[in-house]
């Protein structure tokens, strides 16, 4: 803190009347209290007859916070989301929510709000009375319930469809009315199954967004699941990649892609070219058995076999070779090229004398238009060495 010069003199004369000197001289910087736990899984493990689903998970969820549950078909998101909800119970572990244990609570004992997939809404009833059902007769006057569902259809942006029934609405208005549903009786926690799953990818990219603009009015903490990497990294806090039944990473949207502590979350997440390589010494790596490279990483292990990986993006072409730039350079061959308007894709192989091109693995360099350098069939491919990924075999990041 940068103190005014009168105030300055007064703390520099001992025994001052003044009580300003006093007052600053007391003062102390506090630091804003981190968010409140509002949900625990703690080593959560489930399975369906001899078939392993979830193994060990442990995660948290904050206060006012939206984590996103990401991963491939069959990993086990779902199943998580469902023991959270109450829906299935695991094999071991507990459900903690807000310093209780709730693992054995029924769903309705919970206070999650919970949208499903294929939005489970009533044909035969309104939007209006889809809203309200989740509302107890016992906790909600006819008065209280009306003026609820009105302040949700607001919320929604959707007033004028109270009386319409759900085969009157479009994919896009149903999934906003199974929100209003879902948050009607003023839940702890919503979640999300795959909710915009059905919908076409201009209704997802607006509805998403309200999503997130709605839990943020909110301020209500929200659990969603989706295999869409796009929707998870955009609107999320914090994501949880999941593999085989294991959350491989669970951090920041900006970790996972830049940082990402195993192989799987590399590949899974954007695009990710990946090369062989053997440990030279502690800091030099063999790239393709010929070309070495000192990566500047620590701790590693003569003659250990791994792999360096970079992002398309990240990578250059050049005609000549910078070998005073401190940074991975390698020949390579121009094998096809595509047009992705502002950017264009190019495949490339490493230029071996000895193997063809074909036999090489498919290197992805993805340019802009406007830095488009003049090409030609053989350049050479340039990284910077604060892009490179190393993995070991087991799939774990080294630096």
């Amino acid at each position: 803190m940068q103190i005014p010069s009168h105030l300055n003199q007064t703390l520099a004369r001992p025994g001052a009347e003044t009580p300003a000197g006093h007052l600053l001289s007391t003062l102390k910087t506090y630091q804003a209290a981190a968010p409140k736990t509002v949900l625990e899984a703690l080593d959560i493990q489930k399975s369906f007859a001899q078939t392993k689903v979830l193994e060990h998970i442990n995660l948290d969820l904050k206060a006012g916070e939206f984590v996103s549950f990401l991963g491939p078909s069959g990993c086990g998101k779902t199943t998580l989301l469902r023991i959270i909800a109450g829906l299935e119970q695991p094999d071991y572990g507990r459900i903690i929510k807000q310093d209780a244990d709730i693992t054995n609570f029924s769903t309705a004992k919970r206070k999650c709000g919970l949208v499903f997939q294929n939005y489970a809404l009533f044909p035969n009833l309104t939007a209006a009375e889809n809203i309200a059902f989740g509302l107890h007769k016992k906790q909600w006057t006819p008065a209280q319930m009306q003026a609820r569902v009105a302040e949700l259809l607001q919320l929604i942006e959707l007033p004028q469809i109270a009386d319409k029934y759900p085969n009157q609405l479009s994919g896009g208005q149903q999934q906003r009315v199974a929100l209003a549903r879902a948050l009607a009786p003023k839940p702890d926690i919503l979640l999300l199954d795959e909710p915009l799953s059905a919908l076409d990818a201009l209704v997802r990219l607006n509805l998403r967004q309200k999503i997130r603009a709605i839990q943020r009015q909110l301020n209500l903490p929200a659990i969603m699941v989706t295999h869409d990497q796009e929707e998870a990294l955009s609107i999320s806090d914090r994501v949880a990649v999941m593999n085989k039944g294991v959350i491989e990473q669970l951090d920041t949207p900006h970790n996972i892609y830049y940082r990402p502590q195993t192989r799987f979350v590399a590949q899974f997440i954007g695009s990710m070219n990946f090369m062989q390589a053997a440990a030279v010494s502690e800091r030099c790596l063999n790239i393709a058995g010929r070309y070495l490279l000192d990566c500047g990483a620590p701790k590693l292990q003569a003659g250990e076999q791994l792999e360096i990986a970079f992002r398309p993006e990240n990578a250059k072409l050049a005609l000549q070779a910078d070998l005073a730039s401190g940074q991975l350079n390698l020949p390579v061959q121009i094998l096809n090229m595509e047009f992705l308007g502002a950017k264009r894709r190019l495949f490339c192989a490493l230029n071996l004398q000895d193997q063809a091109p074909a036999a090489q693995a498919r290197l992805q360099v993805d340019i802009e238009n406007q830095q488009l350098p003049h090409l030609a069939e053989e350049m050479w491919l340039q990284v910077p060495l604060s892009a490179l990924h190393i993995f070991d075999l087991q799939g774990w990041a080294k630096c």
